[in-house]
């Protein structure tokens, strides 16, 4: 029970929860905004705006500086986190992302031909292609953790 509550009284995990969970909830509402319909799968899906790692990882990242200072190597750590799941946002997922577009078109015009290579499965399963973040994305994700951060009172 000690372990719970020491669990709930983490400022710095509680508010990068909270940086994440405000992004997911925005993501999915500028969604239902931009497509017309409501996707209760946008809620914990990867990419869009905006990035949910990005506002996490810095909320983490300023968290940490607020309780710690910028000095600590718990902020250090912290930092050196949110550079790497950022970069790896805007580079290697969102090409995945890229790519796997390519892909779900390619094997869309394949199965309207004759040739079939994929006849011995029965249904190829279509990619994500929401992985990455655009730059503006990641921006938008980092404000937004900033934000959360500053807000969220230090206990």
């Amino acid at each position: 029970m000690a372990d719970l509550l020491g669990l709930l009284s983490n400022y710095v995990l509680i508010t990068a929860l909270i940086g994440w969970g405000s992004a997911q909830v925005l993501k999915t509402v500028i969604a239902a905004i931009t497509t017309g319909k409501f996707d209760w799968g946008r809620m914990v899906g990867d990419g869009g705006m905006p990035s949910c790692h990005s506002a996490c990882v810095c909320a983490l990242a300023l968290a940490v500086s607020r309780k710690l200072g910028f000095a600590s190597p718990e902020f250090g750590i912290a930092f050196i986190l949110a550079v790497i799941v950022i970069n790896d946002a805007m580079g290697v997922r969102r090409a995945a992302g890229e790519h796997a577009k390519v892909l779900n078109k390619m094997i869309e015009k394949e199965q309207k031909t004759d040739f079939d290579y994929f006849a011995d499965e029965e249904d190829p399963k279509e990619l994500k292609e929401f992985l990455g973040h655009t730059p503006l994305e990641v921006l938008c994700g980092a404000l937004l953790g900033i934000i959360v951060a500053m807000i969220v009172p230090v206990f």
